[in-house]
């Protein structure tokens, strides 16, 4: 992966960007370790293959680590590593920032959605 911005809030947004990863990692923070089961039921409605896919680019990071069980049925767990731990802090502060947040950004946004088209 190649970061051509030297922003750390680029590089930070890569890392955690897009729907998924966010959410994998903060629901590690609040319960960790978590079976590939447990992961996809607290992020809703990711497919299997997508969530695959992003636990393989944060393990890859350094971010996560997989711990496989020699058992029958399968058993695997993830857990953040101590770099990912280091993200604790983040994660805590989005959602701070989001319960502070998100009832007035979705009064503003529902207000919007009920005004008439104001076009010309």
């Amino acid at each position: 992966m190649q970061f051509s911005s030297p922003c750390p809030v680029a590089f930070t947004s890569r890392i955690l960007g897009g729907k998924w990863k966010a959410r994998i990692v903060w629901a590690l923070v609040r319960n960790e370790p978590l079976r590939f089961s447990a992961l996809r039921r607290a992020c809703p409605p990711v497919s299997d293959r997508i969530l695959t896919k992003e636990l393989r680019e944060l393990e890859e990071w350094g971010l996560i680590s997989r711990r496989e069980y020699p058992v029958i049925p399968p058993k695997t767990e993830y857990s953040l590593t101590e770099l990912g731990n280091t993200l604790r802090p983040v994660m805590a502060a989005m959602a701070d920032w989001g319960l502070v947040h998100r009832s007035g950004i979705v009064d503003v946004l529902d207000a919007e959605a009920t005004l008439p088209n104001q076009s010309s």
